[in-house]
């Protein structure tokens, strides 16, 4: 009996990366990942598969870059642009995240093609939500950059892994009081907001 052909890997699909978001964002709001794992027609299986076969292809010796393992699996960005991020220029890449229609996914290039930064970020012409409050902090509603802006001087806190970040700054409360709030984000998306 000939030896059973090796079959070539399953490829990475747009909804497959939507997957891979979802389930680093799994560990602070299982039920909006439920909601939105019921949205995309998978099952539980189907997205530990999926992270499992994303964690070998970023951890594999064949793996690519970045950038081009980004555009392997979205394909060619929505957009394109030049940016200046303190005294360095980098290539702004943006690809549309159906899950998240107002959002885009930016990955911030560098001049020798690596990503120095991967986040959630809004689209183009879409407002972005209004936040004046600690109650208008809802999960999954707003960026980071957005939560940064809204309540400046925001302060960056240390995320517990590399797709997480934290912010902590004072907002009022619904009756106006002035309070500590520490925001933790998941690929830039804000995921809660704890409150002294």
């Amino acid at each position: 009996m000939p030896p059973a052909k090796k079959l070539p890997p399953t490829p990475f699909t747009p909804l497959d990366f939507q997957l891979v978001l979802l389930r680093r964002m799994a560990d602070h709001n299982p039920d909006l990942v439920e909601r939105a794992r019921h949205e995309l027609g998978v099952s539980v299986a189907d997205m530990r598969e999926t992270n499992r076969r994303w964690q070998a292809m970023v951890r594999g010796p064949r793996s690519r870059g970045a950038a081009a393992r980004l555009r392997s699996v979205l394909g060619a960005p929505e957009t394109a642009a030049a940016r200046r991020v303190g005294d360095l220029d980098c290539e702004a890449l943006r690809w549309p995240v159906p899950l998240w229609p107002d959002l885009r996914f930016e990955a911030l290039v560098g001049p020798d093609g690596a990503v120095w930064n991967e986040w959630l970020v809004r689209a183009p012409g879409v407002a972005a939500p209004r936040l004046r409050t600690v109650d208008d902090l809802v999960p999954w509603s707003c960026t980071v950059d957005e939560v940064a802006r809204a309540f400046a001087p925001a302060r960056p806190l240390e995320g517990t892994a590399p797709t997480r970040w934290g912010l902590a700054f004072t907002a009022p409360d619904g009756e106006g009081v002035r309070r500590e709030c520490a925001a933790e984000f998941t690929w830039g998306l804000l995921q809660r907001v704890g409150v002294r």
